[in-house]
């Protein structure tokens, strides 16, 4: 979320969900470091949570402008929106019948009348297509290749380039095309997720989820794999699907148990325009590319309760990715203890979060108020990310580096942060920082 102000306008770039500890999170959600009403307008650069989820929230405090995205992230930010009303009701209802007596029940930050008012205000900009925002103020959508529709927003303000780069995408992922080189700009803000990190090439992470199923199965237990709904679910699908048709793995019940993926699953089949060309040709002889009748979509929370009761072995894909909330950390709190069963965390997993939790290897976890005992096997995937590593996002900046007069690091942790900070100073850049909560950044137009 960086506000941006310029010629008497101001802009909004992204309106995320903070994730982590849930009272922390709980508290820096509800509340802006500004007046909503003053937002003239929203840049949405994709529809993940922590990049859309707080948009009812700004509507609900005074905003009234337009938010301009995608046409593939106008569809999935109705998804994942609905969604985390739902979530967010079914929590505080969880919560609130544990909670000590005489303590104040929890609220949800907004519901499905919130969530419909703000799909009104999306304006959909296909990529490469440029508009005036407002007198001076121009807008251009490139692919960032991350997600179905995510995009770096080019803002030419009277003839200055600033450029957010979102969520940097990494090529050589299966479904989406490659992400669009990075338009030459004065001033740039990028993500850093991966800073001083490499990810483990695709094929090999695809051949690591080859032999975990292969374990699990003969060990009879089940495979949670906590899964972005939109995005890591349809990857982890297709490569389950390849790995099952190269007979790598053996017929083994699969199942999602996320409504939300059942949707963002529709929004991926009906923008295939989007998908690149090896995902084109493999449809020609796999039309159902996320099912191909070996998966079974669970949208009732009856079904839900139910995969806890089913005897292995069984593949669980469920949302929260980071598992802090919705159906997966019901799995987690029935499976962790069985010596049996694995834990597949394939994406990032940020500090605070119970993933990250699994991920440094805590011998017990609290879920739903219960310390619970972690016995299944743990494993990170993080090969399967979806956000450019640390030698990628150099390369994807390097010819930028005469042009850019300052640059400025968001979305990661101080270290990865830090490390390529150094790299890009290293590498020649001009005036590099890490932003910060409330810092303020001029430039020169």
């Amino acid at each position: 979320m960086h506000r941006l102000e310029v010629l008497g306008k101001s802009l909004l770039l992204d309106c995320g969900f903070v994730q982590g500890n849930r009272v922390e999170s709980y508290h820096r959600n509800r509340s802006f470091p500004f007046r909503a009403k003053d937002i003239d307008a929203v840049v949405l650069s994709h529809a993940h949570i922590d990049h859309s989820g707080n948009l009812p929230n700004l509507l609900k405090q005074g905003f009234a402008g337009p938010i301009y995205c995608t046409p593939p992230t106008r569809a999935l930010t109705a998804v994942l929106l609905g969604d985390a009303a739902k979530i967010q009701a079914e929590d505080c209802q969880y919560l609130n019948q544990h909670r000590p007596p005489g303590e104040p029940a929890l609220e949800p930050l907004y519901g499905e009348g919130g969530v419909y008012k703000t799909l009104l205000r999306l304006q959909a900009i296909p990529y490469g297509q440029t508009v005036d925002l407002f007198p001076g103020i121009r807008l251009t959508f490139h692919d960032a290749g991350h997600l179905l529709g995510s995009a770096m927003a080019l803002l030419e303000i009277e003839g200055t380039r600033l450029l957010y780069t979102g969520d940097r995408g990494r090529p050589g992922l299966p479904l989406l095309k490659p992400p669009a080189p990075l338009p030459a700009a004065d001033y740039v803000i990028c993500e850093s997720t991966y800073g001083g990190r490499s990810h483990l090439p695709v094929d090999e992470t695809a051949e690591r989820l080859g032999e975990l199923v292969r374990q699990v199965v003969q060990r009879g237990g089940k495979l949670i794999v906590p899964a972005f709904s939109v995005g890591r679910t349809q990857t982890v699908l297709y490569f389950l699907h390849q790995l099952r048709a190269s007979r790598q793995i053996p017929s083994v019940p699969v199942f999602v148990d996320s409504p939300m993926a059942v949707r963002a699953t529709e929004v991926y089949r009906k923008h295939a325009d989007c998908f690149d060309e090896s995902t084109v040709q493999w449809l020609q002889h796999h039309p159902d590319l996320f099912g191909e009748g070996q998966v079974t979509y669970t949208e009732k929370q009856h079904e839900s309760v139910a995969l806890n009761r089913l005897p292995g072995p069984a593949i669980i894909l469920s949302a929260s990715g980071m598992c802090e909330a919705g159906r997966v950390v019901h799995h987690l709190r029935h499976n962790l203890e069985d010596a049996r069963a694995a834990v597949a965390l394939a994406g990032f997993q940020a500090e605070g979060t119970l993933g990250r939790r699994l991920l440094e290897g805590r011998e017990t976890v609290r879920i739903l108020g219960r310390e619970v005992a972690v016995r299944a096997e743990i494993i990170g995937l993080t090969g399967f990310s979806s956000h450019a590593d640390h030698e990628q996002l150099l390369a994807d900046l390097a010819p930028l580096r005469e042009k850019a007069r300052g640059l400025r690091l968001v979305h990661g942790e101080p270290g990865p942060a830090t490390q390529l900070a150094q790299a890009l100073n290293d590498a020649g850049f001009a005036d590099v920082g890490i932003a910060s909560p409330g810092e303020v950044w001029e430039f020169v137009r």
